[in-house]
This record gives C-alpha cells, sequence and structure tokens, in this order.
C-alpha cells in the first residue's frame, strides 16, 4: 500500500487523498482544522477534511504541512497486533498446536483458553463433535503407531531409573519418564502375543527359543523364560478337554530377556539396558496359584527384620518351582544375567524388570534376587503394571535394604491391586497407628497374621474415570487391562490436570480388546471413520486375562 510522505508536495495533497478511498473514512485528531461537527456523515466529513486541509496546507508555511502530513501519517499506519500464544499446559511433551496467526484462529485460541466446556455440558459436547475433534480421534484411530519423542536421557538416565525413587518426576507426569514407562509396558505385550500365539508347551522336551515380536528394534531377545507351577490337575482333566491341554500343562512361556544391542539407542539412553519382561496370568493353574493367598518365609541368610520377609506362597512357587525339561524361573533369570553381565563386563549396564498382573508379582521377587546374585550388580528397578500385593512389611523393607526400586503403576479403579489379604504399615495408616501408640500391635499382626499385605515401591496412580474415551463406570476387566493402562499413562499429566489432548497413543487396539467400555460416542464415530467391526458380544481378552490374586 502506498505510504503519504512528510515529503509530499501541498498541491498534490487532494490528488493523494482521492486516490486513498480507503482512508476516507478517517481524520487526523490531531489536525484541528480538520475538526466536523459530529451530525455529519462519513462522507461529508471526509469532503470537507480533504478541502480544509488543501487551504491550509496551501497558506501556511512549508513546516506546518510537514508537521500535519507527519501526523496524518502516524494515525494511518496501521500496526499489526501483537500475537497471543497461549502457553501450554504444564507437562505436554513437544505441544504445537496449529496456529496459523489468522482473526478466526487467534479468536479460537481465546475460546479455548476460557474452557467452557467445565461451565456448560452442552458446550462440551458440541466442542466432542467438532471437526477438530474428529480430525484428533481419526489420527489416534490410525493403525500406525505414533509416539512421544525419545529424548536423550544422558547423565540422568539413574534418576529415570528410580535412584531418588522417581522424586518430582511423578505428579507431574515428566514426559521422558512417560515415554519410557509406556515402551516398558510395549515389552510386556509383546510377551502376551507371543504366548497367545502359541501357548502350548512339549511335555518330551523342552522347546527352541521362540520368536518374539519386539516393540523396540534396538533390542534382541537372549532368552525364554518358562514357570512351573508346584500343584496339578488330575489327569482326567486333560482327556475331557483335550483341545485345552495347555491351560492345564505345569509349565508355560513366561517372558523372555532382551537387551538392547543398538549404539545410538545406547547413546541416548546413556546404558545398555537389559530387560526382563513377564506376562499376566493366563493358564489355570497360574489362577490356582494365585489363589494360595497365605503368606510363607523367603529364605534369607541374614537376621533382623529382613529374617521375617514373607511372600505369598502362589507367587513364590511358581517363581522357584522347576519343571521336567526347563530350569526354574529363578535359576533361568539369574544365569542369563550373569552371562550379560559377563558379555558386557566394563560397560555401564541397568537391569529392568517389567510385568503386568502375576508378572508383576514376579517381577519384585526377580528384581529382589538379581540384587544379591553376583558383586558389583547393576541399577535394578522394577516397573510393574496392575500388580497385587506380594509380601509383608518385612519384604518391604528388605527391598528397601537391597536398593530395589519399584514403580507401581494402579489403576485406582483396578481391583487386582487391593488383593490379597489385608494391609497393614502402609503409608498414611502406619503413620496414624504409630500416632495411636499402637506400633507394637502393628508388628504383632505383620509376625503373625497370615494374610498381612503390604505394598513395596512408589505409586504413579492413574484413574479409568480420567479418560475422555473410556466409560466411568468400565467394567473390572477394562480396568485391569495393560492396553488400558498404558492409554491412561499416555495421557496422564498430573493428579489435578485432565487428560492430556495431545495423546498420542492409537485407540485401535483398545476398541478392539474393551470395545463395550469405551464410550459409545467415540465407539460411532469409529465405525464411521474407519469401519471397525467391534465385537459386540462380550469382551475379547486377547492381551490378558484378569487375575483372581
Amino acid at each position: 500500500m502506498m505510504q503519504v510522505g512528510s515529503t509530499l508536495p501541498a498541491h498534490n495533497l487532494n490528488l493523494s487523498l482521492a486516490r486513498r478511498a480507503s482512508f476516507r473514512n478517517y481524520t487526523s485528531p490531531l489536525n484541528p482544522l480538520t475538526r466536523t461537527p459530529s451530525s455529519c456523515s462519513y462522507s461529508a466529513a471526509a469532503s470537507v477534511s480533504s478541502q480544509t486541509i488543501s487551504r491550509k496546507a496551501v497558506s501556511n508555511s512549508t513546516e506546518a504541512t510537514r508537521l500535519h502530513l507527519a501526523n496524518l501519517d502516524k494515525l494511518l499506519q496501521t500496526q499489526p497486533p501483537p500475537k497471543t500464544q497461549l502457553d501450554p499446559q504444564p507437562g505436554l511433551d513437544n505441544y504445537k498446536d496449529q496456529n496459523t496467526g489468522s482473526v478466526e484462529n487467534r479468536g479460537k485460541g481465546l475460546l479455548e483458553g476460557l474452557n467452557l466446556a467445565r461451565l456448560w455440558p452442552q458446550v462440551k459436547a458440541a466442542e466432542e463433535m467438532s471437526p477438530r475433534h474428529l480430525n484428533r480421534l481419526q489420527r489416534l484411530l490410525s493403525k500406525t503407531g505414533e509416539y512421544s519423542p525419545r529424548n536423550n536421557l544422558g547423565t540422568r538416565w539413574r534418576e529415570y531409573h528410580g535412584s531418588n525413587n522417581w522424586a518430582g518426576l511423578l505428579d507431574p507426569l515428566d514426559q521422558d519418564l512417560r515415554r519410557e514407562v509406556v515402551r516398558y509396558g510395549e515389552f510386556i505385550q509383546a510377551a502376551y502375543h507371543s504366548f497367545h500365539s502359541n501357548p502350548a508347551m512339549s511335555a518330551e522336551e523342552a522347546q527352541l527359543p521362540r520368536h518374539v515380536a519386539l516393540p523396540d528394534r534396538s533390542y534382541k531377545v537372549t532368552k525364554s523364560l518358562y514357570a512351573t507351577s508346584s500343584i496339578g490337575l488330575p489327569d482326567w482333566v486333560d482327556d475331557v478337554a483335550p483341545d485345552l491341554g495347555w491351560m492345564t500343562q505345569r509349565s508355560s512361556w513366561i517372558g523372555y530377556v532382551a537387551v538392547c544391542d543398538d549404539k545410538r539407542e545406547i547413546s541416548r539412553m546413556g546404558r545398555r539396558d537389559i530387560v526382563i519382561a513377564l506376562r499376566g496370568t493366563s493358564t489355570c493353574l497360574e489362577w490356582a496359584e494365585n489363589m494360595r493367598a497365605q503368606l510363607t518365609q523367603m529364605p534369607s541368610t541374614e537376621g533382623g527384620e529382613q529374617a521375617q520377609a514373607k511372600v505369598e506362597c502362589g507367587f513364590l512357587s511358581l517363581y522357584k518351582t522347576g519343571g521336567e525339561h526347563v530350569p526354574s524361573l529363578s535359576e533361568s533369570v539369574v544365569e542369563e544375567v550373569k552371562r550379560l553381565m559377563e558379555q558386557y563386563k566394563g560397560e555401564t549396564l541397568s537391569i529392568t524388570v517389567t510385568g503386568h498382573s502375576l508378572g508383576a508379582a514376579i517381577a519384585l521377587l526377580v528384581g529382589d534376587e538379581l540384587k544379591t546374585c553376583a558383586e558389583e550388580m547393576p541399577s535394578v528397578a522394577v516397573f510393574s503394571f496392575g500388580g497385587p500385593r506380594v509380601g509383608n512389611r518385612g519384604f518391604t523393607k528388605r527391598m528397601d535394604d537391597k536398593n530395589v526400586k519399584v514403580l507401581r503403576i494402579v489403576n485406582s479403579q483396578d481391583v487386582i491391586t487391593r488383593v490379597p489379604g489385608i494391609f497393614i504399615g502402609e503409608g498414611v495408616l502406619e503413620e496414624k497407628l504409630k500416632s495411636a501408640k499402637v506400633g507394637g500391635f502393628v508388628d504383632m499382626i505383620d509376625r503373625n497374621m497370615p494374610l498381612a499385605y503390604s505394598h513395596v515401591g512408589t505409586e504413579l496412580r492413574v484413574d479409568t474415570k480420567m479418560s475422555p474415551y473410556l466409560k466411568p463406570n468400565a467394567d473390572v476387566a477394562c480396568c485391569h487391562d495393560l492396553e488400558a493402562y498404558l492409554h491412561l499413562v499416555d495421557g496422564f499429566l498430573a493428579s489435578n490436570c485432565p487428560f492430556r489432548e495431545n495423546a498420542k497413543r492409537s485407540l485401535v487396539r483398545l476398541l478392539q480388546d474393551q470395545g463395550s467400555n469405551v464410550k459409545k460416542l467415540y465407539t460411532s464415530k469409529a465405525n464411521n471413520l474407519t469401519r471397525l467391526k467391534l465385537e459386540r458380544e462380550g469382551l475379547q481378552m486377547a492381551s490378558c486375562l484378569p487375575s483372581p490374586s
């Protein structure tokens, strides 16, 4: 646009103003000679202003003309309004929502900042049906996995591995820790898929190491792990239901050991990581072991409170019992970890044990034994999803003394995390009992009651009700489902924050496994957008079976 400069000759002023039709409605309040009555129309005011300015410019000196034109130029010169950028919610990783700078988008951003959905539910419903949300749902229904970026952990890897018990990283949830938690959960999913693809095990000879499709290609599987029950079912059970023989077999494939074998990933994580992944309850005998909820003494060579360490009988049985053609899970894990430590001697190593449900319980036993099975043992951390209680206060003290770091991911709606037995001496309850001067009574219960359980480690608590996609009254199977856990962790910001808007985890598997627990609004959207054929009759527990522990 051509600007009126201060050097424009006075006799060309009328012509210049006539050409600037877009500014005829503006008059300079800085020039007293352009004042017109308020009752004049805009066009008349512009005409009178033009004639008055012209006469004054001819009669006055050149200095007055320059001063007036400079004032007029300042008035007509428009400046672009400053951009308004809303700060992203704390904890959002790499939040770069669209902001084109247009008036429409800026206005939308300001309206979104008002968060009207909290005031009027009708506005929330309209917002959920908006094209913007449909686009986001379509992205979340994409079968291509989209993950939060893997930032360089560098020298902070020990902090993310629990050296400070994850202090300051959980509420709000650190974006790098979120990514690591989801990644370890996907290792468990790979164990589930490998088992369900071929659950049977030969009774005559040990099977060859089975193929596991790892979600992270920078890792390679080095060992298959088997768990054996100390109890058995009558032989006639196999005769009655021969097709379900794998449900009654004493030994079953339960997980694997994998090691990071990619130089770039080792550099990103700051160490070479050894992962031990364990699936949850899937066979009849594993369910039976879960029901053996009485506490049993753990073997210990030390005295004091560690000598009072007790754990659930069924969990210890699955961990310590060997099969006919396979060693016990305990022996297999220790042997393989020692071998890898010798192979990568001199490197910085870490051991991460991760499990879901029954696997989460056994993961604690693995961590407890690994920490003292060899000299100069690397950092050992346990990431457990939906794990039940495992032992008493003596076992908790034993884990703390051995410096085994445990991060328990717990869904508030998951009943499995509140069994077996009763708990005492745990967190707030322990402090209240001590303040009431009944600490001796608590110790007496802990020593003598067969069901006096206590949780181990640091807790990361999520809630099914926080998800905008899941029904608030989702059933027990959904609240315990591993994919539901990963969905909740991926959307978790903080305990006092809503589900994060830029959650990246795909909803395809959640709809397939827990379609009846997803809100009808989103299942209908999913059907319209992707034509997914959801099973309406019952749940498909393709990823896990609920633990009855």
